[in-house]
Parts: structure tokens; sequence; C-alpha cells
């Protein structure tokens, strides 16, 4: 290590140290406890874990940063509740982890934190009603063995599947942890400044050049049929089985209004599987304490390099100078003003840029790419609380303490890619599907302090609900509660009793999403995940780089590249564009 970075590394450590003794502020703060007329140098709209990451960023190289949270609670929809069912505590939206990149947890060190995953394996266990089941998981032995009790030929295949999609990922890796080479004109910028904003997207492309010359043409041929593809084409090249390829296809369709046999949903595929976990590609993992201990590790984090965070902060404007077009700070719904010449949004596209920015200031192209944009959502998430584990009637052997079969994700309803194309084709016409296509996770057989003992907490991830129903609607309580005993029902199907269990339950649907976290259209993503939506698309073409069209203001979340998921490379990138931005100021 060169003696300039030690030099660095060693008066962070010394800044860190002098605010930790120093400061007496309470966290989280009141906006009525922010310093009056400070100018910060860079303010975040949102405590989201991107938006927090960005915050933890800026401030360890040495910013001024103050992060505004509307809701009482930090995490965005990565967190924590222990009020909805007394005694158990809920990852209310998002529910596992492994896109969240190894580089950010390394350097903002959030195992010291408090982060504390736990993988699972096996990872995924599809059972079926004529009494047959399908386990998978990191153990290749078992795959094999797994797979060749429907087909010997998948079971031969599997292994290449995998390692094809390894090699992808590797591609993805690096396009995942770096800006998009935005070739956007800087009229404002310097003659030295543009040279240099030349030679970084030179450096871009040869390296991603590097990666693809190394992948070899045959596999970039594979990689752009799977970027393309359906997944339902995908997968029925390389398996004949309907279990294996309905257990697969499922990562496809995750989070979005698409079906299997939607062009482009192989890259959704892709999108789920590119995470790790301890350093095994593709592994899933439980947080222990639920999702918002990711939140909580990346806040202090944040915390301890200087970051002041304010919850119950709601920011009613981005302010912009009329003259100049450039950000000059926000205003909180309770007349607070906060001034900063940057600002990054962690909210969605269509909240920052529709609802946040003064009117009449954004150009009209960009302004109308943002409203059309794809919010759509079919994902409704059930927070069950069960007396006991269900049991599943495939499996012979009773496991009250949990078994492999409760360790990963239970696919519902998922024995066939064309029980998954029904259910989608329903949604489009507004119907919530009959067959709901169900991920179940049961986090608390590894995860001892979220319920109570002999209790558990179980996820349910359900898609098809669209947003708008042709019938009725999601304010209604009768059709809630219907739709979640259709979904327990489903699930008796299965594990005769389940709907028995439960205790309580709390249900998101699309419209939740939305009033809640403020998910525009219900999308977890910040919008759709397909391929005119990504990479220099997102989230409008011409601007995929972090900056806006005003000058100070910059995305930070799902909603910019490279998309949805607990990543944290979002909010990694848009701080480093934030500081080389002010290196030049």
């Amino acid at each position: 290590m060169s003696p300039a970075i030690n030099r660095l590394l060693l008066a962070g450590i010394r800044r860190r140290c002098r605010l930790l003794s120093t400061s007496s502020a309470p966290y989280p703060l009141s906006s009525s406890q922010l310093p009056r007329g400070k100018r910060w140098d860079a303010v975040v709209i949102g405590g989201g874990h991107n938006g927090l990451a960005a915050a933890a960023y800026l401030a360890r190289a040495g910013r001024s940063v103050a992060v505004l949270e509307r809701r009482g609670v930090l995490g965005g929809a990565a967190v924590s509740d222990s009020g909805l069912v007394p005694g158990f505590r809920f990852s209310r939206c998002s529910y596992l982890l492994s896109l969240l990149r190894p580089a950010l947890i390394r350097e903002l060190e959030l195992e010291r934190h408090g982060l504390k995953l736990l993988p699972r394996s096996p990872s995924s266990f599809t059972p079926c009603l004529d009494g047959r089941y399908l386990l998978l998981g990191p153990d290749a032995e078992l795959n094999r063995s797994e797979i060749g009790k429907f087909s010997k030929k998948d079971a031969e295949a599997y292994p290449r599947y995998e390692e094809q999609l390894e090699k992808f990922c590797k591609l993805m890796d690096f396009v995942i942890d770096s800006p998009t080479p935005e070739l956007r004109q800087l009229y404002h910028a310097s003659m030295v400044d543009r040279m240099r904003d030349k030679v970084d997207k030179s450096v871009f492309w040869s390296k991603l050049l590097g990666i693809v010359m190394q992948q070899g043409q045959k596999d970039m041929v594979n990689f752009f049929d799977l970027l393309l593809s359906p997944a339902s084409k995908i997968l029925n090249n390389w398996f004949e089985g309907d279990v294996l390829k309905a257990t697969l296809a499922t990562d496809a369709v995750i989070g979005t209004m698409a079906g299997v046999n939607t062009p482009g949903s192989g890259y959704v595929l892709l999108h789920h599987i590119m995470g790790e976990t301890g350093g095994q590609r593709g592994v899933w993992a439980y947080v222990e304490g639920g999702m918002g201990s990711v939140s909580s590790a990346i806040s202090k984090a944040a915390l301890e390099a200087g970051v002041q965070i304010v919850t119950n902060a709601e920011v009613s404007q981005v302010t912009v100078d009329k003259t100049t077009g450039k950000v000059q700070g926000v205003a909180l719904a309770d007349g607070t003003e906060l001034h900063s010449s940057v600002v990054l949004s962690n909210a969605t596209p269509y909240k920052t840029f529709v609802d946040l920015v003064p009117a009449n200031t954004l150009p009209e192209e960009f302004l109308c790419a943002i409203k059309t944009a794809d919010y759509s959502s079919a994902t409704t998430k059930i927070n069950v609380a069960v007396d006991s584990l269900p049991q599943f009637h495939c499996c012979k052997n009773i496991n009250p303490e949990g078994g492999p079969e409760h360790m990963g994700t239970i696919h519902i309803g998922s024995e066939s890619m064309e029980e998954i194309d029904i259910a989608y084709k329903e949604a489009t016409g507004g119907v919530s599907s009959t067959r709901p296509v169900i991920e179940m996770t049961i986090p608390s057989v590894l995860d001892k302090t979220i319920s109570p003992p002999g209790q558990h907490v179980i996820n349910l991830f359900v898609q098809y609900t669209p947003y708008k129903l042709s019938e009725g609607n999601w304010q209604d309580s009768t059709v809630r509660r219907s739709f979640a005993e259709r979904c327990f029902s489903l699930i008796d199907e299965y594990a005769p009793g389940f709907s028995s269990s439960v205790i309580g339950y709390d249900m998101l649907t699309p419209p939740d999403l939305e009033r809640e976290f403020g998910l525009t259209g219900g999308n977890i993503f910040h919008g759709a995940m397909g391929l005119d939506s990504l990479f220099l698309m997102r989230p409008a073409k011409g601007w995929s780089d972090y900056r806006t069209p005003v000058e100070g203001l910059y995305l930070c979340g799902s909603g910019a590249h490279p998309g949805g998921g607990v990543m944290g490379a979002p909010g990694r990138n848009a701080a480093s564009v934030v500081m080389d931005d002010l290196k030049t100021r």
C-alpha cells in the first residue's frame, strides 16, 4: 500500500475518532435540531440503504452531509418492523440478501457495524401436488441427485448452466460497480474537465472490452441471447423438466409485471443470481434481525463518518435558483430549509422529478421520459406469524424444528412455466391471480431473534396482483382478506393445516407499497428492469450517470444504474460521481 493511501486512511480514522469523541447529537435528529443557516456539502433525500450508503461515502471523503428521511424509521424497503404482531419481527418489504456489493460491505466495514448474514442450504424447495419435490442449493451433489429424480439429462446439464451464468456474472460485476460511460455533452465544463471525462469513458470501454474478449465470441452470443430472450426460451433450451424450469423461472419474473414469455425476462433471471454471500456466487442469505439490520449497519457507518441523519423529515421541494438553474438545497414540509449546492435523491425518478423539482425546471423531453416510464407492479408482500412450521405432505419426515425443506425459498404454485404464465395473463386483465405464484421464506428457522420459541415468521412474496383491479380495489378490507385467504388456501394444498397455524399477518399490496414506502406504482425496483430501462437508458436516455438536467441534483436510488435490489451500487456509484464533480468546483 502506498504512503499516500496510508496517510489518507490514517486521516480518515483520526477524523472519525474526533467526530465520535466530540459529537453529542442524539440519533436520529429532528429537523429542529439541525444547525440553522448551515451550508451543507451535500443533502440526501431518503434514508433508504442507497441514500445512507451515498452519504457514508461522501462523509468519509470529508464532506458535511445530512440525510432526510420522511418516515420515522430508516431503511426504506430494507426495514424490520416489530410492531405488527407482538413478539414477531418482520422484514416488511425486502427479505433476502445477496446483491449487496462486496466492496461496499468491505469499505464501510458493515460486519463491524453489526451485519450478520445467515446463508441458506438448501436454498430452494419446490413441493409438488403429486408427492414429488425438488431441493436445490450450493451443494453440487445434492443438485445432481435432486434434479436426477425428474430428468437425468437435466442433472447433467445443470452444472453447465450454472457455469455459463457465472461467466456472465463476472462481466456484470464490472458494469454494476461502475458509473455508466454517459456521453452527454458537458457544456459548462472546462476543456481540461472535458478531456478528463473522455479519458474516463475510454477507460470504461477498454476495460469492458477486455472482459468481453476473455469471454470468447460464443459466450458473448449466448450472453446477448440471455439478455434479449424470454426466460422460457432460455430454460427450454437448457432443460426438459417442468418443475426445474418453473423453479428457475421464478427468478426471471419476481418483482416484475412480466411473464416467462416476456422478451428480456432472461436478464432479470441473471439479475437475481449475480449476487453472492461469503464469496459464494448466487447464494442468498437471511440477515440476523431482519433486513433492517442492513440499513442499521450502513447508518452506523454513516454516523461514524459524521453524517447527520434526520427522521420524520419530509422533503416537499428541491429548491432551484431560477436564474442559474442550479440546486440551492431542499425545503421540508415543516418549513425548514437546508442549503446545499449538491442534493442526492434516493426517491424514485417519478417522485424526484415530477413531485419534488419545481415546475418548468426540467426539459420537456426528459420529463416526458420520466412520466411515461414503466412503474407497474404485480407484487404483494404478506408477512405472517405462525404458531408452527408448515409440514409439506410430499416430505415423509415431520420436522417441527425445521428440515431441509424449510431452509430456503419455498416455491408454491410453480410446478410449470405454464402455471406462471396463466397467473401473469390474469393480472394483465386487472385480475389478481387465481392461483398466485408464491415465494415463501421462513427466516426464523435460522434467525432465532425474530420470533418467540416454537413460533415462526413467514414471508410470502406473491404475484400477480395488479395495482388497479378491474373489479373492486385494494382499500376494501373484504378484497384484501379474500386474497390473503386465497394465498393461505393454496399453501394448504401443499402443507395441510397452514391456514390454521396463522396467528396474524400484515399485507402490502402495490398501492400500500407506494403509500408507505414511496415506491411509485408499488414497483420494488423504482421502475421496470426491462432492457429499455437499464444501463445507458436508466432512468432516461442521456442521463444514466446519476447526474440530472438540474445542475447539482443527482439520483442515487434504485431508479438509477444498475437498478433495483438491496445492492447499494447506485448509492456507492453516485457518491463517486458527486466527489468527482466537487473536485472541479
